[in-house]
C-alpha cells in the first residue's frame, strides 16, 4: 500500500457572498475531488491545538502526526533546516520576509504594510536585495541566509525567543504597533528600508507595476528543532514535495526525502504537474511508501484577498494534482490511500489564518465507499465525522 497526502495550504474558507454564499472550495469546479468524494470518507479535523497560533508550521506538523504541543519550537528554525543553516543550541532563528511597505514621506513607524510577499517576488531578484541588506546589517551576532522567494532567514547568536508579529496578520495596517520591542531588530528593519527603498531592482519593479520589496520583516523566532524520525515513528519511508522552505525543513528534521521540482515556487502558477510527477516517481520507482504533496497557492491567494485567484488555485490543484496522481497510481497498478485536506483556513475576509476545523477526504483504492456527498467544508461538517486532535489523523490514515 502506498500513501499520498495532498495538502492545499489555506484552502478552507468561509461562505462568500459573491460566490452565492459558498466557500471557494465548494464553488470551484473540482470534478476530480467530487468524483473521489463519492468513494471516500469525508469529515472535519482540528489541526491547531487549542491555545496555539494558527499557522502552516503548527498545522503541518499536526497533519504529519507530530503533536505541536510537544514538537513545535518556532517556525523559522524549521525553515533554517531546509536551507542548510547551521544552528547551535543557543541560536535563535527568525523568518526574514522581504515585504512591501508604503513609501510616503514621514516616520518609518507610520508606514503601512501593503504586501507580505512583494508581488510573490522571485528568488533571483530577492536574493540580490537580501544580500544588499545583509552587507550592511549582518555581523557575528546577526547572520542572514537566502531562502525562497520573499522568505529568508536570520540567525541571532545567543538570542532570545521574542514575540514578533507575522506580516500577513497585519496587511493594510500601520506598522508602528507591530514593530519588535527588541531595539536591535527594530533598528535593522528600519535600516533595511533605507537600504532597499531605492535599490535599482525596486525601481524597475515599480516601473513594471510590481510591488517593491523594500523592507526586512522579522518574525517566527524559535530554537533548534528536535523532531523524531518519520520512518521510525510510522514504519513508512516518506518524501516531501513542496516549494516552501518550512515544509522542506520539517521533512529534513523528520528524516524524510525532499524532492526538488524545477519551477515550484509557492505561487499560483507553480509547477503543479512537476510536483505530482515527483510524488508518483518516489512512490512507484524510488522505493518510498509515503508522499506529501504540499501546494501553497490557495493560502497565498487568501492572503492576497483574491476570491477569483483562490478559486483558481483550488481548480488547478484538482486538475493538475488530484486527478493525475490518482490516474497515474492506478495505471501503475499500485494500491494506495489518498488523504486530501488543508492545513488551516485562510479566509478571504481576514487575509490571514484561523484555527477552525478543516475538511478532510480519505480515499482507499482497495475499499471504495459509496456516498452522495461532495468534498467541502459544509459537507464535511454534515458527515458527522470529526478528529478532535489533528496529530492523530496520520496514524488513522496509515492504519496504525
Amino acid at each position: 500500500m502506498k500513501y499520498i497526502v495532498v495538502l492545499g495550504d489555506g484552502m478552507a474558507d468561509e461562505p462568500i457572498e459573491e460566490l452565492g454564499g459558498k466557500t471557494p472550495l465548494a464553488y470551484a469546479k473540482t470534478p476530480n475531488m467530487d468524483r473521489l468524494s463519492k468513494l471516500s470518507e469525508i469529515g472535519m479535523v482540528h489541526t491547531i491545538p487549542d491555545g496555539m497560533k494558527p499557522g502552516s508550521d503548527t498545522a503541518n506538523l499536526s497533519v504529519l502526526g507530530y503533536d505541536p504541543k510537544i514538537y513545535y519550537s518556532g517556525r523559522s528554525p524549521l525553515e533554517a533546516l531546509s536551507i542548510g543553516v547551521p544552528m547551535e543550541d543557543t541560536d535563535i532563528a527568525l523568518r526574514c520576509n522581504i515585504v512591501t511597505l508604503s513609501e510616503e514621506e514621514g516616520p518609518f513607524e507610520k508606514r503601512v504594510i501593503i504586501d507580505h510577499s512583494a508581488s510573490e517576488i522571485s528568488t533571483e531578484e530577492c536574493s540580490v536585495l537580501l544580500e544588499a541588506a545583509a552587507r550592511q546589517l549582518g555581523n557575528d551576532i546577526y547572520r542572514f541566509y537566502v531562502g525562497t522567494s520573499y522568505r529568508h532567514c536570520l540567525i541571532w547568536k545567543q538570542g532570545q525567543v521574542v514575540e514578533l508579529t507575522p506580516p500577513h496578520d497585519v496587511l493594510g495596517q500601520v506598522i508602528g504597533a507591530y514593530l519588535p520591542q527588541d531595539k536591535a531588530l527594530r533598528e535593522m528593519m528600519e535600516k533595511s528600508y533605507d537600504i532597499l527603498v531605492n535599490h535599482p531592482i525596486n525601481i524597475e519593479r515599480k516601473k513594471k507595476g510590481l510591488n517593491p520589496a523594500n523592507c526586512c520583516w522579522f518574525w517566527g523566532a524559535g530554537t533548534k528543532p528536535m523532531l523524531s524520525s518519520f520512518q521510525e515513528k510510522t514504519g513508512k519511508r516518506g518524501m516531501m514535495v513542496s516549494a516552501v522552505d518550512l515544509l522542506k525543513g520539517i521533512a529534513v528534521g523528520a528524516g524524510m526525502g525532499v524532492a526538488l521540482v524545477e519551477g515550484a515556487n509557492g505561487g499560483l502558477h507553480t509547477n503543479y504537474a512537476g510536483k505530482m510527477e515527483a510524488a508518483v516517481k518516489a512512490l512507484t520507482q524510488e522505493g518510498y511508501d509515503f508522499a506529501y504533496i504540499h501546494v501553497e497557492a490557495p493560502d497565498e491567494m487568501g492572503h492576497q484577498g483574491s476570491v477569483e485567484r483562490k478559486v483558481l488555485a483550488i481548480e488547478y490543484l484538482d486538475e493538475r494534482v488530484v486527478g493525475p496522481v490518482v490516474e497515474k497510481m492506478e495505471a501503475a497498478g499500485e494500491d494506495f490511500r489518498l488523504l486530501l485536506l488543508p492545513d488551516h483556513p485562510t479566509p478571504i475576509r481576514l487575509r490571514t489564518h484561523t484555527a477552525e476545523d478543516v475538511p478532510y477526504m480519505l480515499y482507499d483504492s482497495t475499499k471504495p465507499e459509496r456516498h452522495d456527498w461532495d468534498y467541502n467544508e459544509e459537507e464535511g461538517l454534515k458527515s458527522g465525522n470529526r478528529i478532535a486532535e489533528g496529530h492523530l489523523l496520520m496514524d488513522y490514515f496509515l492504519g496504525l
